[in-house]
Protein backbone atom coordinates (compact mmCIF):
# COMPACT_ATOMS: atom_id res chain seq x y z
CA UNK A 1 0.00 0.00 0.00
CA UNK A 2 1.08 3.45 -0.83
CA UNK A 3 2.08 5.94 2.03
CA UNK A 4 -1.17 8.22 0.44
CA UNK A 5 -3.48 5.08 0.37
CA UNK A 6 -2.29 4.20 3.99
CA UNK A 7 -2.61 8.06 5.18
CA UNK A 8 -6.19 7.95 3.28
CA UNK A 9 -7.09 5.05 5.28
CA UNK A 10 -6.36 6.40 8.39
CA UNK A 11 -8.56 9.78 8.03
CA UNK A 12 -11.36 7.08 7.77
CA UNK A 13 -10.72 6.07 11.59
CA UNK A 14 -11.75 8.82 14.25
CA UNK A 15 -9.63 7.44 16.88
CA UNK A 16 -6.47 7.21 14.99
CA UNK A 17 -4.69 10.82 13.43
CA UNK A 18 -3.05 11.29 10.32
CA UNK A 19 0.31 10.17 11.80
CA UNK A 20 -1.27 7.07 12.93
CA UNK A 21 -1.06 7.23 16.36
CA UNK A 22 -4.27 7.17 18.86
CA UNK A 23 -6.56 10.25 19.51
CA UNK A 24 -9.38 10.65 21.28
CA UNK A 25 -11.75 11.98 19.26
CA UNK A 26 -13.02 15.80 20.05
CA UNK A 27 -17.40 15.27 20.77
CA UNK A 28 -17.30 18.85 21.66
CA UNK A 29 -19.59 19.85 19.03
CA UNK A 30 -22.02 16.90 19.29
CA UNK A 31 -25.16 18.04 20.62
CA UNK A 32 -25.94 16.64 24.51
CA UNK A 33 -28.59 13.97 24.51
CA UNK A 34 -29.98 10.87 26.61
CA UNK A 35 -27.86 8.21 25.88
CA UNK A 36 -28.76 4.31 27.29
CA UNK A 37 -26.35 1.21 26.76
CA UNK A 38 -26.95 -1.92 28.12
CA UNK A 39 -24.55 -4.92 27.87
CA UNK A 40 -24.82 -8.54 29.47
CA UNK A 41 -22.55 -11.41 30.04
CA UNK A 42 -22.80 -14.97 31.70
CA UNK A 43 -19.84 -17.02 34.12
CA UNK A 44 -20.15 -20.93 33.54
CA UNK A 45 -20.06 -22.26 37.13
CA UNK A 46 -20.49 -25.96 38.15
CA UNK A 47 -23.85 -26.79 39.44
CA UNK A 48 -22.29 -27.42 43.34
CA UNK A 49 -20.70 -23.59 43.00
CA UNK A 50 -24.19 -22.15 42.00
CA UNK A 51 -26.14 -24.17 45.22
CA UNK A 52 -23.34 -22.63 47.30
CA UNK A 53 -23.86 -18.89 45.86
CA UNK A 54 -28.08 -20.20 46.35
CA UNK A 55 -26.96 -20.44 49.88
CA UNK A 56 -24.82 -17.74 50.69
CA UNK A 57 -22.10 -20.27 51.74
CA UNK A 58 -18.71 -19.18 50.00
CA UNK A 59 -16.14 -18.11 52.22
CA UNK A 60 -15.43 -14.72 50.33
CA UNK A 61 -19.08 -13.59 50.77
CA UNK A 62 -22.22 -12.41 49.27
CA UNK A 63 -21.45 -12.84 45.73
CA UNK A 64 -24.04 -11.76 44.15
CA UNK A 65 -23.84 -8.15 45.76
CA UNK A 66 -20.97 -7.95 45.73
CA UNK A 67 -20.39 -8.47 42.25
CA UNK A 68 -22.93 -5.99 41.17
CA UNK A 69 -21.52 -3.36 43.40
CA UNK A 70 -17.88 -4.08 41.77
CA UNK A 71 -19.84 -3.41 38.48
CA UNK A 72 -21.19 0.22 39.49
CA UNK A 73 -17.72 1.19 40.33
CA UNK A 74 -16.54 -0.26 36.73
CA UNK A 75 -18.85 1.58 35.14
CA UNK A 76 -17.59 5.08 37.25
CA UNK A 77 -14.14 3.95 36.39
CA UNK A 78 -14.36 3.23 32.66
CA UNK A 79 -12.19 6.09 30.98
CA UNK A 80 -9.68 5.33 33.76
CA UNK A 81 -9.14 1.96 32.42
CA UNK A 82 -9.85 2.65 28.43
CA UNK A 83 -7.33 4.85 26.89
CA UNK A 84 -9.68 6.36 24.25
CA UNK A 85 -13.14 6.96 26.23
CA UNK A 86 -14.46 10.26 27.32
CA UNK A 87 -15.41 11.00 31.31
CA UNK A 88 -18.67 10.71 31.19
CA UNK A 89 -21.18 12.30 33.72
CA UNK A 90 -23.45 8.79 34.51
CA UNK A 91 -26.89 9.47 36.10
CA UNK A 92 -27.38 5.73 36.48
CA UNK A 93 -25.83 2.39 36.23
CA UNK A 94 -28.23 -0.72 37.16
CA UNK A 95 -25.87 -4.27 37.93
CA UNK A 96 -28.38 -7.28 38.26
CA UNK A 97 -27.05 -10.71 38.57
CA UNK A 98 -29.28 -13.79 37.73
CA UNK A 99 -28.49 -17.25 38.88
CA UNK A 100 -29.12 -19.75 35.83
CA UNK A 101 -28.45 -23.74 36.47
CA UNK A 102 -25.49 -23.51 34.88
CA UNK A 103 -24.08 -19.98 36.15
CA UNK A 104 -24.72 -16.48 36.58
CA UNK A 105 -25.71 -14.19 34.04
CA UNK A 106 -25.28 -10.06 34.57
CA UNK A 107 -26.75 -7.24 32.75
CA UNK A 108 -25.87 -3.80 33.50
CA UNK A 109 -27.84 -1.12 32.16
CA UNK A 110 -25.90 2.74 31.58
CA UNK A 111 -27.30 6.43 31.26
CA UNK A 112 -26.18 9.92 31.28
CA UNK A 113 -26.91 12.81 29.21
CA UNK A 114 -23.95 13.44 27.12
CA UNK A 115 -22.22 13.57 23.29
CA UNK A 116 -20.87 10.17 23.32
CA UNK A 117 -22.09 6.92 23.97
CA UNK A 118 -22.11 4.59 27.60
CA UNK A 119 -21.57 1.19 25.53
CA UNK A 120 -18.25 1.01 27.20
CA UNK A 121 -19.73 1.85 30.71
CA UNK A 122 -22.12 -0.94 30.30
CA UNK A 123 -19.60 -3.40 28.91
CA UNK A 124 -17.09 -2.17 31.55
CA UNK A 125 -19.26 -3.22 34.26
CA UNK A 126 -20.30 -5.99 32.99
CA UNK A 127 -16.66 -7.66 32.64
CA UNK A 128 -15.96 -6.23 35.96
CA UNK A 129 -18.91 -8.20 37.55
CA UNK A 130 -18.11 -11.19 36.22
CA UNK A 131 -14.89 -11.24 36.97
CA UNK A 132 -15.36 -10.38 40.52
CA UNK A 133 -17.71 -13.39 40.41
CA UNK A 134 -14.72 -15.41 39.20
CA UNK A 135 -12.43 -14.20 42.08
CA UNK A 136 -15.11 -14.76 44.69
CA UNK A 137 -15.02 -18.40 43.36
CA UNK A 138 -12.00 -19.46 41.84
CA UNK A 139 -11.22 -21.34 45.29
CA UNK A 140 -13.96 -24.09 45.06
CA UNK A 141 -14.37 -24.15 41.00
CA UNK A 142 -11.51 -24.22 38.43
CA UNK A 143 -13.81 -25.12 35.86
CA UNK A 144 -15.43 -21.26 35.26
CA UNK A 145 -15.57 -19.93 31.94
CA UNK A 146 -16.39 -16.24 31.26
CA UNK A 147 -18.44 -15.98 28.00
CA UNK A 148 -20.90 -14.12 25.85
CA UNK A 149 -19.65 -10.43 26.77
CA UNK A 150 -21.88 -8.74 24.72
CA UNK A 151 -23.32 -5.26 23.80
CA UNK A 152 -27.83 -5.92 23.56
CA UNK A 153 -28.55 -2.43 23.04
CA UNK A 154 -27.55 0.93 23.12
CA UNK A 155 -29.79 4.18 22.37
CA UNK A 156 -30.22 8.07 22.36
CA UNK A 157 -32.67 10.28 21.95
Amino acid sequence: MSTKQNNDSIKKFSHIDSSGKANMVDVGNKPQQSRTAVARGFIRLRPDTVKLIKEDKMKKGDVLTVAEVAGIQAAKQTASLIPLCHQLQLSKVDVKTEIKDSGITVTATVKCTGQTGVEMEALTAVSVALLTIYDMCKAVDKEMKIEEVFLVEKRKK
